[in-house]
């Protein structure tokens, strides 16, 4: 007899698209323009270094076709966003975390250096008119 397991319920990308902006929106926004950024500057320089132009048109030109590039890119800028985000996010969890105040709101308390008994039956076996 062959077992069946249970269907699992699986979201669809829909779904899954909408809980990510729901948990990261913010960080997912970040993301997805820094990613375009990047792509966008790479896509200027490349085409910048792969030909001379001399004209202000021509620089548009350039910044014209870089955009076009970088639509055409879009599916995967997606996917990186979509992989990225949450492991950025987990990853900047743990950092606040560690960099929070301990509770209460204050530093930790932190116990003074204890003397060496030397110091301490020296400190003892002046007298008062000697300590200044």
């Amino acid at each position: 007899m062959e077992e069946t397991s249970p269907p699992v319920n699986k979201l669809s990308f829909k779904d899954r698209f909408q809980s990510l902006l729901a948990e990261w929106g913010p960080l997912f926004v970040v993301v997805w323009f820094g990613l375009f950024a990047i792509v966008l500057m790479g896509f200027v320089l490349a085409i910048k270094f792969g030909f001379k132009s001399e004209s202000t048109a021509g620089e548009m030109g350039i910044l014209g076709a870089a955009y076009i590039a970088t639509q055409l890119t879009k599916p995967l800028r997606i996917a990186a966003t979509v992989i990225i985000t949450p492991a950025l996010g987990a990853f900047l969890k743990r950092f606040r975390r560690s960099k929070e105040p301990h509770a209460g709101g204050s530093e930790p308390q932190v116990a003074p250096p204890r003397a060496d008994a030397s110091d301490a039956s020296a400190a003892l076996s002046e007298r008062p008119s000697e300590q200044r």
